[in-house]
This record gives C-alpha cells, sequence and structure tokens, in this order.
C-alpha cells in the first residue's frame, strides 16, 4: 500500500498531477480542494495518497490533508460509491461542509454534487452518519475545534437537549443556530436557554 508520495512536482491539472519521485513519474488524481493548495510546478511536494487496485485498475488518488483521505475512504464504504463519485463529492464541497450536510441528514445539499443523485445522497447520510464521532460532528456543525473548551460547552449543550426529548439532529441544529449570538465562552446553561428559545 502506498501511504505518500514525495518528490518534485512535474505536472499540475485541476484533477491531477504527476510527481516525480526520483526519476519516475507517478500520476495521481485529486479533488479541487487539494489542487488549491499544490505548490507551483518543479516544487517539492508531499502527497497523501490512496492506493486503488481492482482487477482491471491501478489508480493512486491523492490528497494534501488527512481529513480529505479519510472522507474519501469512508465514501468507498458506501454502496454504489466509487472513486469518481467520491473524488467528486470532495471536489464541490469542504470536509466539514459535507460532514455537516451528513449530520444533518441534508440529503438537498448532497445531491447539489455533481454525479450525486437524491437516492445516493439518502443512502450517504444513512450509511455514514454513525460512522461521524460526535467530536466530528461537533467541529462540522458548530465549527468548533474538536478538544477545546467550547467545544465541552457545546457538547454538554447537545446532550442536555437531547435529554430534554429532542434529536441529535435537531439539537445540532439547535445550537449552531444560537452560538454565533452568544460570544465566546457562552455557558452550558445560557447555550441551552437560548437554543430552547431560538
Amino acid at each position: 500500500m502506498i501511504t505518500f508520495i514525495e518528490g518534485i512536482l512535474a505536472e499540475k491539472a485541476p484533477t491531477r498531477i504527476v510527481v516525480n519521485v526520483h526519476g519516475v513519474g507517478y500520476e495521481v488524481f485529486i479533488p479541487l480542494s487539494s489542487y488549491d493548495r499544490l505548490p507551483a510546478p518543479d516544487k517539492p511536494v508531499r502527497v497523501l495518497t490512496y492506493d486503488y487496485i481492482r482487477e482491471d485498475t491501478h489508480t493512486l488518488f491523492g490528497f494534501l490533508k488527512a481529513s480529505e483521505r479519510d472522507l474519501f475512504t469512508r465514501l468507498l464504504g458506501v454502496s454504489g460509491i466509487g472513486p469518481k463519485i467520491a473524488l467528486s463529492a470532495l471536489s464541490g464541497m469542504s470536509v466539514r461542509d459535507f460532514k455537516t450536510a451528513i449530520v444533518e441528514a441534508d440529503a438537498k445539499r448532497l445531491s447539489s454534487i455533481s454525479g450525486i443523485g437524491k437516492k445516493m445522497a439518502e443512502r450517504m447520510i444513512i450509511e455514514l452518519r454513525d460512522k461521524i464521532s460526535s467530536g466530528e460532528a461537533l467541529e462540522a456543525v458548530a465549527g468548533v475545534e474538536e478538544g477545546s473548551e467550547a467545544d465541552q460547552q457545546v457538547h454538554d449543550a447537545v446532550m442536555a437537549l437531547i435529554s430534554l426529548g429532542y434529536k441529535q439532529v435537531d439539537a445540532w441544529k439547535m445550537v449552531r443556530k444560537v452560538l454565533p449570538k452568544l460570544g465566546d465562552h457562552p455557558t452550558v446553561e445560557n447555550i441551552v436557554r437560548h437554543a430552547l428559545v431560538g
């Protein structure tokens, strides 16, 4: 398994690059999100890779962020999704926006990505919802860095709303809606009170 490639960026296009590693050119297919962060040609580059091997093909997919590769791998685990659609998903939406759409069960937003219809978007939500950890969901939906003090406050507020009978998706939405109004260090009580008022 090839985990990463480090060398000189020989060619650069929005969907593919060629990395020269000691005289061997590796073709790597990339999402647009990675393309935007690539250096200029003839500069050193390090690309995280996913080695896709099937009976009739051997293809490298590359990413500049571990979160992109992780989401790509998860998408390949969804029935009916191959690397082309997974790459299209990453090109059409940021990792955070994608996870937010999954957590909020927003099939309409997911189906706006080229190559993903309504049924496939719904399948993604069903199959990926339980694979996104509460920390990832928090980071995606609330825009809060996992492990921070604010992370814990928001998490506790969501748990409080769930204990009051709200569904997890609705609790996340309620908290996300009021967070921008509450400043930098809101208390759990403050978040819950504002979320209940709307």
